[in-house]
């Protein structure tokens, strides 16, 4: 409640004096002159302050005032947000701050310049809600690879455009406008990506084709087989569970809004044409808030481990019982046939015994792939529980 309209001096001058008398109860006095506690000991501060004078209301009025932000910078803000029109005030203050632009205001009165010019959206407020997202040490230690969901060009033929995140930089290795998902559109894509930057210790991929075969054995396909020959690890994402490739999520959603939104595409060619200064820019010039606002390229160093264009039959170490497999990704193991999976078709595994009885790991290349139990009725491999996954590791912003 507020005072009484009367004279607000003399009610407040009434009770300071019976407020400061030797054992006054304050709470009592406040509740009967109407008046909040709070309010009661601000009226006694200023009245040992001041005295009376002490009593009188003060000037609402700011003591200091904000001066407007100069034309000039709120053009250069604008500027920098009409080539991003997705970027916000976090991202377009680090823009500035990298281009060494003077009298960079804060990232509140970006956005709220943006907003006086009407520049904000409400997808814009959308998109850039921040991730909780899994992060490795160090460049090339994991890629993310995913197809973003197709678009249909001018020639009435859909584009699938193919990226490939570092998960420590967010660097983007790779966005390539393909024709279709098969393993052989694919591989043609990674290749001179592979020659380019080198290949990583680890790719993580969802279970769908071509990175994934759910009716298979370790979900392995011919293309994640092609992978492993090049010593590239495959992690497949816990299947119904997308937050396994949250930057992969993340840049999708970026690139369909700052790139592939409301715009058309002639065909292939002219849309490989317009993801790469994209993607350029992406890597270059676009700040992450993840990074601390550096950019991407910031981070990244290309892999010291080479792509092989011709990969040599691998050599099984003596531990193991070395088989064939058919056409069909079948061999011959203690009088019984076994399904390795047709990503493993005329091919060889290795198999090792382990400390449990009956039971050998079957290996391609230097990763395991399977169990082989042979007291099972079974003539499948078993999966194996992958010893790390990206929703075991700790979060990081």
């Amino acid at each position: 409640m507020s005072w009484k309209e009367c004279d607000r001096v003399s009610e407040r001058l009434d009770f300071v004096v019976m407020a400061s008398v030797s054992g006054a109860n304050i709470s009592i006095l406040c509740e009967r002159f109407g008046i909040a506690r709070k309010t009661g000991y601000k009226w006694l501060a200023r009245y040992r302050e001041s005295g009376v004078a002490g009593l009188v209301d003060r000037s609402r009025a700011p003591r200091s005032f904000r001066l407007p932000t100069p034309q000039d910078v709120e053009r250069a803000v604008l500027k920098v947000r009409d080539a991003h029109p997705a970027w916000g005030g976090r991202k377009i203050r680090a823009r500035m701050r990298h281009l060494n632009q003077s009298n960079v205001p804060a990232a509140s009165t970006i956005t709220q310049i943006l907003r006086r010019h009407g520049r904000l959206s409400e997808e814009t407020a959308v998109a850039t809600k921040p991730y909780v997202r899994f992060e490795r040490s160090k460049p090339n230690e994991l890629w993310q690879i995913d197809f973003k969901g197709e678009f249909r060009m001018s020639n009435r033929r859909n584009c699938y455009p193919l990226t490939l995140l570092d998960d420590h930089s967010r660097f983007a290795v790779g966005l390539v406008a393909c024709a279709g998902t098969t393993v052989d559109e694919t591989q043609t894509a990674l290749i001179p990506i592979f020659r380019k930057y080198g290949v990583p210790q680890a790719i993580y991929a969802d279970n769908g084709p071509p990175f994934g075969a759910m009716h298979s054995p370790g979900r392995h396909t011919r293309l994640t087989a092609w992978l492993m020959r090049q010593g590239i690890r495959v992690i497949h994402g816990t299947p119904h569970y997308p937050q396994g490739r949250g930057k992969e999520e993340r840049f999708h959603r970026t690139l369909k809004l700052e790139l592939l939104q409301d715009r058309h595409f002639d065909d292939l060619d002219h849309s490989q044409r317009q993801f790469d200064p994209w993607r350029q820019m992406y890597n270059h010039e676009r700040p992450h808030e993840s990074l601390e606002m550096n950019v991407p390229a910031s981070r990244y160093r290309p892999s010291p481990r080479g792509f092989s264009e011709r990969t040599k039959p691998f050599e099984y170490p003596d531990r193991c019982e070395v088989r064939r497999t058919n056409q069909v990704g079948r061999f011959k193991f203690r009088g019984r046939l076994w399904t390795a999976g047709g990503a493993f078709a005329r091919d060889s595994v290795g198999l090792s015994p382990t400390d449990e009885d009956g039971l050998w790991m079957v290996s391609y290349c230097h990763f395991s792939i399977g169990l082989l139990d042979i007291n099972s009725e079974s003539n499948r491999l078993k999966p194996i529980p992958p010893p790390e996954t990206l929703e075991n590791k700790t979060p990081t912003k």
